[in-house]
């Protein structure tokens, strides 16, 4: 369907891909990964066209339709929100109004022949019309709306309107609706909660029949998901066939038969060049030593391929707490709307987070899991009810919001010395290299930071700080695969509280041995993990 071959391609001084090749075929469901700045991006890029190979070639069949979400969704303003998702498919629009114009003209006299050809014509139109899913456009495109978490009150409210998160939530739903042959997906459960999420796993597993090319940072997702990988490192393109966990079995498994093949030939090379060495300036063996200059110079030299980057750190030991960190009674919080009107969020929450507890809240989208967190931090207060909070607690709080207290005009050093202004240079550097912000990187402005790295400028401040109890409202967002896997493990190991709320399933699974799940305004306490909790509620994510 879309080949790249031998494709080269230069950014500037860095090389991204030197003779790479990679296939996309038909109804095949493939994860893309690698390290930021591999080239991940362009890949989709030059599929999409948007960019040019410097050499090597790209091939894609004949009227191929292809979709891409990015995290760049552009401007939305001046359409109501299922108005601008069809606005996407106004191809398809437009071939239905074509179609009823020959419909009309059909019921006129014509001559045979301008008959046949009207005929032709139509039919051709209605083959790709059909092919295309114009019968159920409308239904299809109210049906993703409501999947993503849409509601359909919400349908004809201004587009603008939405906050960013939502927006994207509308830009994937454009592209879903349109049905492409080839869907490009760059993080598409980025701001998704994981009703959305599992409703985007079954479309893609039970309506799409194309075939789909995708980044993404949540690691179920992909494991259930995709069946294939292309890793994007050192230069060139790898595929793996199987999902993204057998992908890591069976690179570490090439990485270490590519590193005895490295010993092994370094081991031969050291003898051939001690015996060059030794004999050169004997005659009696000149013949010998060109023999061996000459097959050195013809081998082909194993390169091992440089390390990739990742963050490390564990939190430090924290001051004990009490045995009970807080408690709710009778917790309620109601929000003024726009209008003047009370919007009730939860009433009636009552239970005990104990230290060491690593708590998980979760509940649909809108149902108040933000508004608890903020409520335990201090954010906001409650509107009736009490929370006690326990003996020697030392408080760490990170949400989304939380990135937008770093002043952009702060340097990643300055921001993280402002969390630990009593060290010295040395320890602030250390903290700042265990977050990837090493050499040049710790004078980068916050302002020019990616969300990515305003998260790690966040986390690096918290751990700055002697914590005992840590509420973490999507830790996880803009975290690649392996720095989710650092933080997870950091907490596993974190001799403190935790209470979060976070969308990715295997860090919930990973992580959590008690769940607060808030429903239709209450809350309910599952005393076991994740899983239990799953199979309590009768949740289908629960055999994955």
């Amino acid at each position: 369907m879309i080949h790249l071959t031998t494709i080269c391609k230069q950014h500037g001084a860095q090389i991204l891909f030197q003779d790479a090749s990679l296939q996309i075929l038909p109804s095949t469901r493939t994860g893309l990964v690698g390290p930021n700045g591999a080239g991940k991006t362009t890949i989709f890029r030059l599929i999409t066209g948007e960019e040019e190979v410097d050499r090597g070639e790209i091939s894609c069949a004949r009227k191929t339709v292809i979709g891409y979400f990015s995290q760049d969704v552009g401007e939305m303003a001046g359409r109501s929100v299922l108005a601008e998702v069809m606005s996407a498919a106004g191809e398809i629009v437009e071939m239905g109004e074509q179609m009823r114009e020959m419909e009309a003209r059909m019921s006129e006299p014509m001559a045979d022949e301008e008959m046949a050809a009207l005929l032709e014509r139509y039919g051709h139109i209605v083959e790709i019309f059909e092919h295309r899913g114009g019968y159920d456009l409308d239904a299809r495109a109210k049906a993703v709306l409501t999947g993503l978490g849409i509601s359909e009150g919400d349908f004809q409210r201004p587009v603008e309107s939405f906050s960013g998160g939502w927006k994207m939530r509308v830009a994937l739903a454009k592209i879903l609706t349109i049905n492409p042959e080839v869907l490009l997906l760059d993080e598409p459960t980025n701001h998704l909660d994981v009703e959305s999420i599992v409703w985007l796993e079954a479309w893609l597993a039970n309506d799409y029949k194309g075939a789909l090319l995708m980044t993404c940072h949540d690691r179920e997702f992909m494991n259930r998901v995709v069946g294939r990988i292309i890793e994007v490192a050192n230069r060139t393109i790898t595929t793996y066939s199987g999902n993204y966990d057998f992908y890591l079995q069976e690179r570490e498994i090439r990485r270490q038969q590519l590193v005895a093949s490295f010993r092994r030939q370094q081991e031969m090379l050291a003898k051939e060049e001690e015996f060059i060495a030794r004999f050169a300036a004997r005659a009696s063996h000149a013949s010998q030593v060109q023999s061996r200059i000459k097959k050195l110079e013809k081998i082909e030299r194993i390169e091992l391929p440089a390390e990739q980057r990742i963050m490390h750190f564990d939190f430090p030991v924290p001051p004990r707490s009490g045995d009970d960190v807080l408690h709710l009674l009778d917790l309620g919080k109601t929000w003024q709307t726009p209008e003047g009107m009370e919007k009730k969020v939860f009433s009636g929450l009552t239970g005990t987070v104990r230290r060491l507890e690593k708590i998980a809240v979760v509940g649909v989208n809108g149902a108040g899991k933000s508004t608890l967190l903020k409520i335990i931090s201090g954010r906001t207060e409650p509107s009736h009810g009490q929370i006690s909070l326990g003996a020697n607690l030392s408080t760490g709080y990170f949400s989304q919001h939380a990135m937008d207290i770093l002043h952009p005009d702060h340097t990643v050093f300055e921001a993280v010395q402002e969390a630990m202004p009593l060290e010295n240079i040395g320890v602030i550097r250390n903290l700042c290299a265990a977050f990837l912000f090493q050499g040049d990187d710790i004078h980068k402005r916050i302002a020019n930071l990616s969300g990515g790295e305003k998260s790690r400028v966040v986390l690096a401040k918290l751990l700055a700080q002697p914590l005992n109890f840590l509420i973490l409202d999507e830790p996880t967002n803009h975290l690649d695969i392996h720095s989710r896997e650092v933080l997870l493990q950091a907490l596993q190991k974190f001799e403190g509280t935790v209470i979060l709320v976070s969308h990715d399933r295997h860090f919930l699974r990973s992580l959590v041995n008690r769940v607060f799940e808030i429903d239709h305004g209450e809350m309910r306490i599952y005393e076991g993990n994740y899983d239990y909790y799953l199979r309590r509620t009768g949740n289908p994510l629960a055999d994955p």
